[in-house]
C-alpha cells in the first residue's frame, strides 16, 4: 500500500520561529513512518523556502549549506515564485473543485535539488504566530487546492486576532472578560485619551496584549497607570492594534489558568481540562519556554460540572470562530467567585510531546502518534468535505 507523502511545514517569519521547530522536530520523531513519507519543507526568518537536506538543516538549528538573501516571491528563490514570474505552467487549476496539478509544479528548469516541486499529499503546517497561524499560509494552501491540518482561512484569521475572536465569543453569548481594543495610531496620537478610556471601562490590574500575535509575546501586567503607557509600547511593537484586558480575581487574587485542547471538524471533541501554575506572575513566553518551575495539573482540580462546563464552553468557542482539525481553548476562573472566562483560542498551539495540547489528549487516551495521524485524517477529510463545492453554475 502506497504511503501518504505528508510535508511538514515548519519556521516561518514570526517571532515564534523556534517553537515551530521545536514543535516539528516532535511531529517528525513520533509520526508512523510505516503510513507516511514525510516531507520536510521549511520558511527560513526571511521567508525562504527550503526543502530536502536544507529544511532538515533548518530544524536542527544548523547554517544552510548556501545563504542566499532571497525572499519567497523572488524568481529565484523557488520554482513556484518562478512559475508566477514567467508564466509557463499553472500552479493552481482554474476550478478548485477539479483535478489539479501537483502542488509547485512547474516545468522550469531547476537550479538544485532543494527547487524541485514539492509533491505532497498533505501538508501539516506546524506553524505558529504570524504568517502561520493567522490563514495567511492556509489561503496559499487554498490556492495550491492542497489538503491540509488543521483550521482555514477564516477560522484561522478569526482566532489570531484577539479583538475580532472576542467579538465573535461574545456574539456566541460565550463568558469573556471586560476588555478595550486600541489602535497603535490612536495611542500615539492621543495616550492620555486611550488612557482615560482604559480607566474609565476597566479597573487595574489589567493584561495589554497585541492583538495579532501567539506564545504570550508581547504581554505585559499593568498594576496601575505608571505602569500602562510602557505596557502598550511593547505590545505596539508587534502589531497596529491593542487589546487591553482587565485581570480576573482583581488586585488580590491571581486568576487560574485553565486549558483544554479540543480535535474534530463538525463533530469536535474536547479534552480533560489542565491547569497551568506559572512560575512567574502569569504565564507568559518566559514561563513558557525558558524558566523551570510552571507546573502543568493534568486533570486540572475542578468539580464535575465545571469541567463539563469548560469542555463545553471550549467547543463552543471552537465553533464561534469557524475552526477544524485542532484548537487549543485557554480559561481564567476567578479562585474566589469560581466564575470562568473564556479567554482565548489557538488554532494551532504548541504541539512538541511535551506541550499541553497533546499532554491534554494523553490524558484523555489518545496517544502523541495517534493524534498526529487522526489530525492529517481530518484535513483530507475537511479537503474531501469542500471538494464537494460548486464553484460555478
Amino acid at each position: 500500500m502506497k504511503k501518504l507523502r505528508v510535508g511538514i511545514l515548519f519556521g516561518g517569519r514570526s517571532g515564534e520561529h523556534e517553537i515551530s521547530l521545536l514543535s516539528a522536530a516532535s511531529v517528525f520523531k513520533a509520526i508512523d513512518q510505516n503510513k507516511y513519507e514525510v516531507v520536510p519543507i521549511g520558511i527560513t526568518k526571511d521567508g525562504r523556502w527550503l526543502t530536502s537536506s536544507d529544511a532538515e538543516r533548518l530544524l536542527h538549528g544548523k547554517p544552510l549549506e548556501s545563504e542566499r538573501q532571497l525572499r519567497a516571491g523572488d524568481p529565484e528563490a523557488t520554482s513556484a515564485a518562478a512559475v508566477l514570474q514567467s508564466g509557463e505552467s499553472v500552479v493552481v487549476p482554474p476550478e478548485p473543485h477539479k483535478s489539479s496539478m501537483t502542488a509547485f509544479q512547474t516545468d522550469a528548469p531547476v537550479r538544485r535539488a532543494s527547487d524541485r516541486a514539492i509533491n505532497v499529499d498533505v501538508i501539516f503546517p506546524v506553524l505558529h504566530g504570524t504568517f502561520g497561524e493567522d490563514g495567511t499560509i492556509q489561503g496559499l494552501l487554498e490556492l495550491a487546492d492542497i489538503p491540509y491540518v488543521g483550521a482555514g482561512v477564516l477560522g484561522s484569521a478569526a482566532g489570531m486576532d484577539k479583538d475580532i475572536m472576542k467579538s465573535l465569543f461574545r456574539a456566541a453569548g460565550l463568558p469573556i472578560v471586560k476588555h478595550v481594543s486600541v489602535l497603535r495610531s490612536e495611542w500615539e496620537s492621543f495616550p492620555k485619551k486611550v488612557q482615560k478610556l482604559v480607566e474609565t471601562k476597566l479597573k487595574y490590574p489589567v493584561f495589554v496584549k497585541p492583538a495579532n500575535l501567539g506564545s504570550s509575546v508581547g504581554i505585559s501586567k499593568a498594576r496601575d497607570r505608571k505602569e500602562l503607557s510602557p505596557a502598550i509600547e511593547e505590545a505596539a511593537k508587534f502589531d497596529r492594534k491593542i487589546v487591553i484586558e482587565e485581570g480576573v480575581g482583581g488586585k488580590k487574587n491571581k486568576a487560574r489558568e485553565i486549558e483544554c485542547s479540543v480535535l474534530g471538524n463538525d463533530k469536535p471533541e474536547a479534552s480533560v481540562p489542565g491547569e497551568i501554575v506559572p512560575s512567574a506572575e502569569f504565564y507568559d513566553y518566559s514561563a513558557k519556554y525558558l524558566d523551570e518551575g510552571s507546573q502543568l495539573i493534568i486533570p486540572a482540580k475542578l468539580t464535575k460540572a465545571e469541567t463539563k462546563k469548560v469542555q463545553a464552553l471550549a467547543i463552543a468557542g471552537f465553533r464561534a470562530v469557524d475552526c477544524s482539525g485542532l484548537a487549543r481553548v485557554d480559561f481564567l476562573m476567578d479562585p474566589k467567585s469560581r466564575k470562568i472566562y473564556l479567554n482565548e483560542i489557538n488554532t494551532m498551539p504548541g504541539f512538541t510531546s511535551i506541550s499541553m495540547y497533546p499532554k491534554l489528549w494523553a490524558a484523555s487516551g489518545v496517544t502523541y502518534a495517534e493524534l498526529i495521524s487522526r489530525l492529517i485524517q481530518l484535513g483530507l477529510d475537511r479537503h474531501a468535505e469542500k471538494k464537494r463545492n460548486q464553484y460555478s453554475r
